[in-house]
């Protein structure tokens, strides 16, 4: 068996995790390379090659497949740094993304800014075309338009065009056509049309989407093709996919094409990692999922084993309608800056020092402290030992910045400083989790915390302290845990049409031939090697959804359209409608079992199984961990008065079943997991450290 790859690239690190080596999973870690990812990814190749006695062309040939969880597609949304982009849409509906259906996400602020365009209004030009709401041609398309159109913004310097007309998504025949045109006037141009990014009613979503994908796209696909051919000329010929928002992979051209479908493509890995070896392996359900790294932190929750998805995100004050894990995503990493406001208030991020210069205590020329440095000067890190000792962290750079910075200007000593940081990152954190549990209409105590990241261990504890949560989860491997789950995930691949119809009064024949139409589409965008495999039907699954809602409301709840004889039946649509009443129940504590309730959206979503790395439980060891006890050292807890010497083991020699009861300071490789004072920590048979709090 061949070796797999999965690639995880963060704001500060890039994880590389790979089966198929001398040890059943193994892990490296090299700096990030903002200004150009690839790097970053190439010398953790390297690294693989070296720790495995081969060369990188050895590697690679005996390599069958590499997943990529990538970043490049969010920076652009969050830095504006994206292709100058165009859009031709119908006569009438130029401003559409600006009007954004009213909304405004602070109404009692007349001078709030509007979003940074990224589509200049000069670069939005319209066309005479019509089409009904049955699909029908009202008004031909205008063809010698459309050229004028083109070669107007092949003039500006407009390198990628988005597509948007009224009604494209039930006939997008004039869409197609323009697509041709540009093809022919401006053969360079990226093309993103709205009947292939989101075929679903609402002008604004669609329009919003198909322009956050002609915006992103061209520097994504460029990056995963000059990527796919550094690593061709080094030897490698298998598959190479990228994890995409719904926490499903596809081969680099669709995510490509479609670059808004992978705009959560880092953090989705991670909660694949959690729905699947902390789930389902461990039996543990529900689960609030932390992934905190070098520039942010992500939060997730996981019920009755299944990711939360939605269709309701936003990135950068433009909304993305395609279906994509709900990840909520705020900046408090290791790298989170520590500031001083105009008011003499402490602020913790949301703005990150990176990988280049990184924390102080890097010593790459940080002159501001983070929250590595706070950590580092309250002895939960140990300078020596940062990275299983790979790297070396300078504890004198980082009292002086926080001294400077912070210390000195509040008037108070280094250690209160650094406490003061901790505190308020652990604060931002705790909200975090609130947003997709307490705000979704979940009580955190009903859920187990399963932290991860390279930072993540560190302070889950005060987190499920403060929440009331009594249980929390560190894999071993938590620091690449994201990598991990690429190599779990499945192929998978969405598709929508709008269907408008009371529950009572419908079309079941309209329903299923649309259903037959996305499972054809679907079977176009599949890889075609996957396709010609004998395995292939057996390793297919095929989820049926509805969007429905009640007459009047402006937001759609999504329920499972479940079907057990190939196609849809009246009986399948009643038990959604009963579905869709305790869902409204749950999230808006009400529901109205007598009103009509209207389908919107039909989704099917195609889910091909593939190989997972096995997997072994470790065997029971016994309690005593004196075994892997290397020092003490003085660590602060606030509520244990101060510095407290405190025992420090070392993880790689913990065993299965040994218990450590707090307060202690877990260190593995790659990660530092902290036990609180009365709380007590157990490495399971799972390769996971169970806390309870």
């Amino acid at each position: 068996m061949g070796y797999k790859i999965g690639i995880d690239v963060g704001g500060t690190f890039t994880d590389l995790v790979y089966s198929g080596g001398a040890e059943p999973i193994a892990v490296v870690k090299t700096p990030s390379t903002p200004e150009n990812q690839s790097l970053g990814v190439l010398a953790g190749i390297a690294k693989i090659a070296a720790r495995e006695g081969i060369t990188v062309a050895d590697l690679l040939r005996n390599t069958e497949l590499i997943i990529h969880g990538t970043t490049v597609a969010t920076n652009t949304m969050l830095e504006f740094n994206g292709a100058r982009t165009g859009l031709i849409t119908t006569k009438g509906f130029r401003d559409d993304i600006e009007i954004r259906r009213g909304y405004k996400e602070r109404i009692f602020n007349p001078r709030y800014p509007r979003p940074i365009p990224i589509a200049q209004r000069r670069h939005r030009l319209t066309v005479n075309e019509r089409v009904d709401r049955e699909g029908r041609v009202l008004t031909p398309l205008n063809e010698a338009e459309v050229v004028t159109a083109v070669r107007t913004l092949k003039d500006a310097g407009v390198e990628s065009i988005g597509v948007c007309l009224f009604f494209g998504f039930l006939n997008p025949a004039h869409e197609k056509n323009i697509a041709e045109i540009i093809k022919r006037e401006h053969p360079n141009a990226f093309i993103s049309l709205s009947h292939e990014v989101l075929p679903q009613i609402r002008e604004f979503e669609r329009v919003s989407t198909t322009l956050v994908n002609a915006y992103t796209g061209p520097k994504l696909k460029r990056y995963l093709e000059s990527l796919q051919n550094e690593l061709a000329h080094s030897g490698f010929t298998s598959d190479f996919f990228v994890m995409l928002s719904n926490g499903g992979i596809m081969n680099a051209s669709y995510a490509g094409s479609f670059a808004v479908y992978s705009l959560l493509s880092g953090p989705a890995g991670g909660v694949v990692a959690c729905a699947q070896l902390i789930g389902e392996l461990c039996g543990e359900p529900n689960l609030i999922t932390v992934d905190m790294g070098g520039t942010s932190y992500d939060v997730s929750l996981i019920r009755q084993g299944k990711p939360t998805v939605t269709t309701n995100y936003w990135v950068s004050r433009y909304r993305v309608a395609t279906p994509m894990l709900d990840i909520h995503t705020i900046g408090a990493g290791g790298g989170s800056i520590a500031w001083v406001d105009t008011g003499g208030a402490l602020q913790v991020g949301p703005q990150s020092a990176g990988a280049v210069p990184g924390p102080a205590c890097y010593g790459r020329g940080g002159l501001i402290p983070t929250v590595t440095d706070a950590n580092l000067l309250l002895g939960y890190l140990d300078p020596d030992n940062f990275l299983g000792g790979e790297m070396k962290l300078d504890r004198r750079a980082a009292q002086e910045a926080m001294n400077n910075t912070v210390a000195r200007p509040l008037g108070l000593t280094v250690t209160e400083a650094a406490h003061g940081i901790f505190r308020i990152v652990n604060n931002n954190m705790a909200n975090g989790i609130r947003v997709v549990s307490v705000q979704r209409g979940y009580d955190p105590r009903d859920f187990v915390l399963v932290a991860f990241g390279g930072n993540g261990a560190l302070h889950a504890g005060m987190q499920a302290r403060d929440l009331g949560i009594r249980k929390v989860i560190v894999p071993r491997l938590a620091t690449a845990f994201s990598a991990r789950g690429l190599l779990n995930s499945n192929i998978v691949v969405n598709k929508m049409r709008t269907y408008i119809a009371r529950s009572d009064d419908y079309n079941l024949d309209k329903v299923n031939a649309l259903f037959v139409a996305m499972r054809e589409e679907l079977r176009n965008d599949l890889p075609p090697h996957y396709l010609q495999s004998s395995s292939f039907t057996q390793t297919l699954l095929h989820n049926y959804q509805v969007d429905m809602h009640y007459k009047g409301e402006t937001h759609e709840i999504t329920v499972p359209l479940e079907s057990s004889v190939g196609k849809v039946t009246d009986e399948d649509i009643h038990r959604a409608v009963k579905a869709f009443h305790a869902a409204h129940e749950s999230l808006h504590t009400f529901c109205n079992p007598d009103d009509p309730v209207y389908l919107m959206n039909l989704r099917l979503e195609a889910v091909v199984q593939t190989p997972k790395p096995s997997f072994k439980k470790l065997e029971q060891c016994g309690e005593d961990a004196a075994g892997a006890l290397r020092t003490k050292r003085p660590v602060y807890f606030d509520n244990a008065g101060g510095f407290t010497e405190t025992p420090i083991y070392d993880g790689p020699r913990i065993q299965c079943g040994n218990i450590m009861r707090g307060p202690c300071v877990i260190e593995e490789p790659a990660t530092t997991i902290v036990v609180y004072p009365n709380q007590t920590a157990r490495l399971t048979e799972f390769d996971t450290y169970e806390i309870i709090c």
